[in-house]
C-alpha cells in the first residue's frame, strides 16, 4: 500500500509545489493569518474531511476517519510567516512587503495537504483516524499551539508527528534526535531609570547607558559563572536602546533578549539571576531597573520510542547512509506543546541545495529550500502513519 501511496504523491507534486509557491507569495505574519487558513480549510473540505476552523483564534483541524479500526495519529503543519523582506529572486518572491516565509511553514503545508489528499482516496482502507492540524503563530509568543490544544486539537489523539524542513541538511537527508531537540526560549525587558542631564556634566546625572553597558557584561556571567557547564543555556541581549542626542545623558535605557535553556531548574535560575543582577547593577550606580520576564514555549522533547520508529521510517525511506545526528537546538518550537499532552517527535527534513542556493539559514532573507523536501516529508507522514 505504501508504494502506492507514493506513487500517487509523485503524481500530485506540481500541485503541491503550486501550493507551496502560492503560499511564498502571499504570506501572513503569526496572529495575522486570514487567507492562509481560509486556503487550508477549503482544501480540505473539498477532499470530503471533518474540518473545524478559528481552531484556538486561527488554527484549521480535518480528520479523516479511516474505514478500519485504529488509534488516532496527528500531524501537524504551521503556516505563519516571518516580518522579513524577501531578497530572494525566484518567480513565487513573495509580493508582500516586509513578510516572507523564511523558515519553511509553507513547505510543511503543501506537505500535509498532499497527505490529507492521497489518504483520503484511499480512506476506506486506512485503520484509525489521521488528525491534521494546521497551526498559526508558530513564530510568535505564545504561539498558536498551546490555544489549538485548549481548544480541543488533540482530542483522543495517541500520538503526534511532525517535521520542520531544514536548509542546513542536504535534500535527500533526514535528521534525527532523541531526547532534549530544541530549547525552551523566553524573553526578558530590562528598563533602566537614571537621571538624565548635559554630557558636559555627568557629575550631576546617572547614566543610564553607562549603568546599561555595565548591565551587559554582567548578565554573561550568568551562564559562564552561575550555571552547571554540562547544561547547556544561552543569554543574548539583541537590543540596547539609550539616548537620542550626542551630548546628552539619557535618563533611561532598555535592554531585552533571549533565554534558551533545556533543563527546567537550569531556566528558573537564569530567570532568578537576571533579576538579581539587573536589580543589583542598577543600584550600585543609583539607577533603578524594571524587569520583565517573559517564559516562552517549552523545550522539545522527543519521546524516545517515537523518535526511534521516526529514525526506521527515516532510514527504510533514505537510506541509513542518508540519516544524520544533528546536535540539539537552541532554537525554540511550540510543537513542544503537542509532545507534553502526549507522545509523539518531530524530525528534521534536509532542504538545503547549494545548486539552488538553498543553502541560506532559517530567517535569512534569501532563505529556500529544494521543494523536493515537500515530498519526503509527505512520505514520513504516511509511512509514519502506516508504521502506528
Amino acid at each position: 500500500m505504501l508504494k502506492s501511496l507514493f506513487t500517487r504523491l509523485e503524481e500530485i507534486y506540481p500541485e503541491l509545489v503550486a501550493i507551496r509557491r502560492d503560499l511564498h507569495m502571499y504570506p501572513e505574519l503569526s496572529f495575522q493569518e486570514v487567507n492562509t487558513p481560509r486556503k487550508i480549510a477549503d482544501f480540505l473540505e473539498n477532499l470530503g474531511l471533518e474540518v473545524r476552523t478559528e481552531v484556538g483564534g486561527r488554527g484549521v483541524v480535518g480528520k479523516l476517519r479511516g474505514g478500519k479500526p485504529g488509534r488516532t495519529i496527528a500531524f501537524r503543519a504551521d503556516f505563519d510567516a516571518l516580518p522579513i523582506q524577501d531578497e530572494k529572486e525566484v518567480e513565487y518572491k513573495s509580493r508582500v512587503p516586509g513578510v516572507m516565509h523564511a523558515c519553511g511553514h509553507d513547505v510543511h503545508t503543501a506537505s500535509l495537504l498532499g497527505v490529507a489528499k492521497v489518504l483520503s482516496e484511499v480512506k476506506e482502507e486506512i485503520s484509525g483516524t489521521v488528525i491534521f492540524i494546521h497551526q498559526f503563530a508558530e513564530e510568535q509568543i505564545p504561539g498558536g499551539a498551546k490555544s489549538m490544544i485548549e481548544d480541543g486539537c488533540l482530542d483522543g489523539v495517541d500520538a503526534i508527528y511532525g517535521v520542520h524542513v531544514w536548509s542546513s541538511l542536504p535534500i535527500g537527508t533526514i535528521g534525527i534526535i532523541e531526547g532534549d531537540a530544541m530549547a525552551a526560549g523566553d524573553k526578558f525587558e530590562i528598563e533602566i531609570i537614571g537621571k538624565g542631564g548635559h554630557g558636559a556634566k555627568p557629575q550631576i546625572t546617572i547614566d543610564s547607558l553607562v549603568v546599561g553597558a555595565q548591565l551587559v557584561n554582567n548578565l554573561q556571567n550568568i551562564v559562564s559563572r552561575r550555571i552547571d557547564p554540562y547544561k547547556p543555556a544561552v543569554v543574548t541581549v539583541g537590543t540596547f536602546q539609550a539616548g537620542q542626542a550626542f551630548n546628552v545623558i539619557a535618563d533611561r535605557a532598555s535592554l531585552t533578549g533571549t533565554v534558551r535553556t533545556f533543563d527546567d531548574e537550569v531556566r528558573d535560575s537564569i530567570e532568578a539571576n537576571i533579576n538579581q543582577i539587573a536589580k543589583s547593577t542598577c543600584e550600585s550606580s543609583g539607577a533603578k531597573a524594571n524587569v520583565n520576564y517573559i517564559r516562552g514555549y517549552p523545550s522539545l522533547w522527543n519521546h524516545p520510542e517515537h523518535i526511534q520508529k521516526a529514525e526506521n521510517v527515516a532510514i527504510n525511506l533514505l537510506g541509513k547512509e542518508n540519516i544524520k545526528y544533528p546536535l540539539p537546538s537552541m532554537g525554540m518550537e511550540d510543537f513542544a506543546y503537542y509532545l507534553k499532552e502526549v507522545p509523539g517527535a518531530f524530525v528534521f527534513v534536509g532542504g538545503g541545495n547549494s545548486e539552488l542556493e538553498a543553502e541560506y539559514p532559517q530567517h535569512h532573507p534569501k532563505f529556500n529550500v529544494d521543494e523536493r523536501s515537500i515530498l519526503i516529508s509527505a512520505k514520513f507522514f504516511l509511512s509514519i502513519l502506516l508504521e502506528e
